[in-house]
């Protein structure tokens, strides 16, 4: 055993190899990390708060096995010390570190550049009985946000803005809104500061220059909780604070990771794992460019963890005829977005890609659908501009996607045309329908359900201002959007034929008379899908909505007329069984909040045989 010197009265001994990190063994603190080519190693200690080293550890004869080098230190007081390595001459970091000290003030980089330190963290947390909620994918209605952004505007009426104690205050309006699943952009300890050389060509100032990465995006220290997104001082405490509360209110979180280029492999894995067991979370959002996805899904320890990613090898997880007895994949693509944006648009040729992308929900997996995200336009500047405004960028507005698939709807930008803002909000009701009334798991990017704009910029990458932050005084000047999108959420959860747990088929298997989904036009049962159609009729059976838990079972008969057409269009009504007639539940050319009939309060149509939808509507009738 070797004392530290200067006065240190804490004794040196081998440590015990486990994976690189810290670990709390009895009153021993074992340090473990990985040190290539036999280069010189030291644990560096600090006092809590300070930049100076106050000890400076030799591990040249720490127990080692390969590159892996781990001594621990008896009885140290964690919450007087934090650490870093000195590897080969370098101040290092512990990529593993469960907390990061030196960045407790967002944007604090760009004043001083601060010498971070692994933080020791071993604070016993009361979880009383929490644990994952394990929701099926088909129950799920999902809210994408960023933490900042969500609560940082004056208008959000939280005291903890921009942090996990701000979003814990926005639980109950999340609740009421109906949503169950909060996905996180990037909570891990990130630099939001960048400072390099720009490498765009198209900038005459080519000096180094200062960027802001308020995303997260980048390389980060992933098994840290953001410190600058901590009210309280103590972001592992809040964050565990904040899953508590929403697995108590019925709702999952998802994180989303982004790995970077050369990231190994272990370290992914062990990341996952790690918030997976220390923060309980439900899942995560991965970028497949970098991660090993099919040895995630096949890790026998996140088996009822959600991963979600672009796709999957399904045939390197599943022998053929196998299926998971949980379904924890999904794919999470822009595919159902493009092909609702351009027909929502109105583009020529896309009744054949939308329809596909609104069945589509295969048995190995999930398929998470969204109208929008943070990459593009929001849901209202979807509908009012046709070309990206990323000036502020300080990019010449090189930058951010070009093909938003966007129609402003007559005008460009702000309107006070009647009109114009009378079509918009119509489209914006289409889009939540063509969201909510399609298999999947829906998905709402945070804000627009109250019609939040970025006022046509589709890369907020670089903003940390009202331009990014959700303004939630929209959702009091246009209220009737969010009691709309509040109805069609409750709508299609009282429906289980919108959120079927098995793709379906177009075919009648239960010899019931009626296929699972069908399509019409003009005429029953013949749908049109040449190239100028820009309207269908979509048939659920409610026939073959299998049994929940509690032995209910099947649903009515529901008849989707899409319209997206600048006239109006005749449907056929197809015949139903019975003594069963059809009546209107939802009606998104009627304004306001006004087109969803209360549950018992559906219209009765005159006209049995055919209906005429309204130019750009959707009318949802329902057999009963």
């Amino acid at each position: 055993m070797k004392k530290l010197d200067e006065g240190f009265n804490f004794g040196i001994k081998d440590g015990i190899l486990h994976c690189p990190g810290v670990r709390k063994l009895g009153d021993d603190i074992n340090f473990t990390v990985a040190v290539p080519d036999k280069k010189r190693c030291s644990l560096l200690l600090y006092q809590k708060g300070s930049e100076e080293v106050a000890a400076s550890i030799p591990m040249g004869r720490s127990v080692r096995f390969g590159d892996i080098r781990s001594l621990a230190v008896e009885k140290l007081p964690t919450e007087l010390y934090e650490y870093n390595y000195l590897i080969d001459g370098q101040v290092v970091t512990d990529p593993y570190a469960w907390g990061i000290a030196g960045r407790e003030v967002w944007g604090a980089s760009q004043k001083k550049e601060k010498i971070l330190r692994g933080r020791l963290l071993f604070e016993d947390y009361d979880w009383d009985g929490d644990a994952p909620l394990h929701i099926p994918y088909e129950e799920i209605v999902a809210y994408s946000t960023h933490v900042r952004g969500f609560t940082k505007h004056p208008s959000s009426k939280v005291k903890a803005k921009g942090t996990f104690a701000g979003v814990m205050e926005k639980i109950p309006y999340l609740k009421e809104l109906g949503i169950n699943q909060l996905e996180l952009m990037p909570v891990y300890e990130f630099d939001e500061v960048q400072k390099k050389q720009s490498a765009m060509p198209y900038l005459s100032d080519q000096t180094e220059e200062i960027r802001l990465n308020y995303w997260g995006y980048t390389y980060g220290f992933y098994f840290a909780p953001k410190a600058s997104f901590s009210a309280t001082g103590n972001p592992v405490r809040e964050f565990k604070d904040l899953v508590r509360q929403l697995h108590r209110n019925g709702i999952e979180i998802i994180l989303e990771f982004y790995f970077m280029k050369g990231t190994k492999a272990r370290l992914i894995l062990d990341c996952i794992q790690h918030w997976v067991l220390e923060y309980h979370i439900d899942g995560v959002h991965i970028n497949r460019d970098q991660v090993p996805v099919e040895i995630l899904a096949q890790e026998p320890l996140l088996s009822y963890t959600k991963i979600m990613t672009d796709h999957f090898q399904i045939d390197e997880i599943y022998k053929e005829k196998e299926k998971p007895s949980y379904r924890n994949l999904a794919e999470y693509n822009d595919g159902f977005m493009t092909a609702a944006r351009r027909f929502l648009k109105g583009d020529e040729g896309q009744l054949l890609d939308f329809t596909a992308r609104a069945r589509r929900n295969p048995g190995k997996h999930a398929v998470i659908n969204y109208m929008a995200t943070h990459n593009g336009f929001t849901m209202m500047d979807l509908v009012s501009y046709d070309e990206k405004h990323n000036e502020a960028n300080g990019e010449n507005n090189h930058d951010g996607v070009d093909f938003n698939c966007s129609w402003n709807c007559g005008e460009e930008g702000p309107s006070r045309k009647k009109r114009v803002l009378q079509m918009r909000y119509r489209q914006l009701r289409n889009a939540f329908v063509l969201l909510f009334l399609s298999q999947g798991t829906p998905l709402v990017y945070g804000g627009d359900e109250m019609g939040n704009t970025q006022s046509g910029n589709n890369n907020v990458y670089c903003q940390d201002n009202e331009l990014s932050w959700i303004n939630w005084k929209l959702g009091k000047t246009g209220s009737f959007l969010p009691k709309y999108v509040k109805k069609l959420i409750a709508f299609r959860k009282a429906h289980p034929v919108f959120r079927q747990r098995k793709e379906l088929q177009m075919a009648d298997y239960l010899s019931c008379g009626y296929p699972d989904v069908s399509y019409h036009g003009k005429r029953a049962w013949y749908g049109d899908f040449e190239v100028p159609s820009r309207s269908v009729g979509i048939l659920y059976a409610g026939d073959y909505v299998e049994a929940d838990s509690d032995g209910k079972g099947q649903d009515a008969y529901f008849y989707v007329t899409y319209n997206m057409h600048w006239t109006p269009q005749e449907f056929a009504l197809p015949s139903l069984s019975g003594k069963q007639m059809w009546y209107k539940s939802v009606d998104t050319s009627v304004e306001e909040d006004m087109g969803i009939c209360p549950d018992g309060q559906e219209i009765l149509l005159e006209e049995q045989r055919t209906i005429t939808v309204p130019e750009r509507s959707i009318v949802v009738l329902m057999g009963k």
